[in-house]
């Protein structure tokens, strides 16, 4: 009915649009770096690059460890409210305040052990880039680089282990105000310690990673105070790690390493596309960079219905309601189909418009490319929705195992191999790459809202009583 999708879209949409917001800022938040890094020069932008690379791969690694915070929180939190309005939640889990305090500290002591890990190998990494055959200057700017991007990565894991417990406990408003003010504050703080002024030290390019760090703490430090200031989070909120709960901890791991696992592979599949996509020269590589960072900006309002429609299924299936978590899938896929929907007719109508922010209109034949990467991308881009909240609703069954080995399939054994064969052994070159994206993309959304409908059709018989 039209009126019911109405209702969900609007119960979705208070969730969902924070949290697209908040992800728009952050892309806004790394595009300033790379604008300030090409200001410095063409080694810098290229250390800087290639330093930023290896830190987000393992920032968005830990980030999978935690993800499963908000989750966890949710269910806590609807099985409270049940037993305080009298409901009948079951006996043998226990549904007080205490839960979810438990968890936000098992996060916090989980995110606390990755950005420590993950710092030391930011380190090492650093110390091998010799070995990966780079320019000399490059490398030992890199190094600096890494250097000083490697102590905010405990800080910005902290903040998100805290933004999933507001997100689970549907209060992510917050989020919005301080990502966007991060952006200003990391443009000032770039500012000041790359130039050197107000009498600091003249920094450069370690200036711009000095910032980073800063500014993941100020952070995690300003969404904590705002937190501790609401009546609702505050009193489930503990910072006390060490008395983190050792079983609410391994379920964390144990959830969040097929989620770090499934983010790292997606974002290995996109770097071997754009591998692939520089053998067939400068032109295409730079039409194949334009466009992906297009798909990577929409991609953000697919991250957004995704942990939206995640914390609601965690929520309803808390509260016994599995028609609510069927309808989640319909409503999150219609959305995200209206936006696509929009973005795809202006790729097709304005393609010089939307592609002269990130490429040079004076290269006529990059720009041919990508106009042509954009038609495919108009369709790919429906399915990189639907897969992303396909491993988002897997999620808020606590099923992160089977979208790790589905977005496998999906990912390399369909969209790798479809990608080489389209682009080199039928001559279609980097339009070859973008069909086989589309098929890989395609099959994984497919596979995974398949999962998801057998999971709650299994749930809701087993729900079902006994008959003779």
């Amino acid at each position: 009915m039209p009126s019911t999708l109405l209702r969900d879209s609007r119960a979705l949409g208070v969730l969902a649009v924070p949290l697209v917001l908040t992800q728009l800022a952050q892309v806004a938040l790394t595009t300033t770096d790379t604008v300030m890094m090409g200001l410095l020069g063409t080694a810098e932008l290229a250390a800087g690059g290639l330093a930023i690379v290896i830190f987000n791969q393992l920032r968005t690694m830990g980030v999978g460890l935690v993800t499963s915070v908000g989750n966890q929180t949710a269910a806590a939190a609807a099985r409270a409210e049940q037993h305080a309005a009298g409901g009948t939640a079951r006996a043998e889990v226990p549904p007080a305040p205490d839960d979810v305090r438990a968890i936000v500290r098992a996060g916090l002591a989980v995110a606390t052990l990755a950005g420590i890990a993950g710092a030391v190998l930011m380190v090492l990494i650093g110390q091998t880039l010799p070995w990966l055959g780079q320019d000399p200057a490059v490398v030992e700017l890199a190094r600096t680089m890494l250097y000083a991007l490697a102590p905010g990565l405990l800080p910005c894991l902290w903040f998100q282990a805290l933004r999933q417990f507001t997100v689970g406990m549907r209060r992510p408003q917050a989020l919005l105000r301080i990502t966007i003010a991060s952006v200003a504050v990391n443009a000032a703080l770039n500012w000041v310690l790359i130039h050197g002024t107000f009498g600091l030290p003249r920094l450069g390019l370690i200036g711009v990673g000095t910032a980073t760090s800063t500014v993941y703490l100020l952070t995690f430090l300003a969404l904590y105070l705002s937190a501790k200031k609401d009546k609702e989070l505050a009193p489930l909120l503990s910072l006390n790690i060490a008395k983190a709960d050792p079983e609410a901890v391994r379920r964390l791991v144990r959830l969040g390493i097929p989620i770090a696992a499934t983010y790292g592979s997606e974002a290995g599949f996109f770097s071997v596309t754009a591998l692939m996509a520089g053998t067939f020269g400068p032109d295409a590589l730079a039409a194949h960079t334009a466009v992906n960072q297009l798909v990577y900006i929409v991609f953000q309002v697919a991250v957004g219905l995704s942990h939206a429609a995640s914390i609601n299924v965690s929520r309803e299936l808390a509260l016994g309601d599995l028609d609510a978590a069927r309808r989640i899938k319909n409503t999150a896929l219609a959305c995200a189909a209206a936006v696509m929907t929009v973005v795809g007719i202006l790729y097709v109508t304005v393609p010089r418009l939307v592609l002269a922010p990130f490429l040079d209109t004076g290269s006529d034949r990059a720009l041919a490319i990508a106009t042509q990467l954009l038609l495919v991308t108009a369709f790919l881009q429906f399915f990189d929705c639907a897969q992303n909240i396909g491993v988002g609703l897997l999620r808020g069954l606590d099923d992160t195992r089977s979208g790790f080995r589905i977005t496998l399939v999906g990912y390399w054994a369909v969209g790798l191999p479809a990608s080489w064969l389209l682009a080199h052994a039928l001559g279609l070159g980097t339009l070859g790459i973008w069909l086989g994206l589309l098929t890989g993309l395609a099959t994984t959304a497919v596979l995974l809202l398949r999962r998801y409908a057998h999971s709650l059709s299994r749930r809701e018989a087993d729900a079902l009583p006994a008959t003779a």
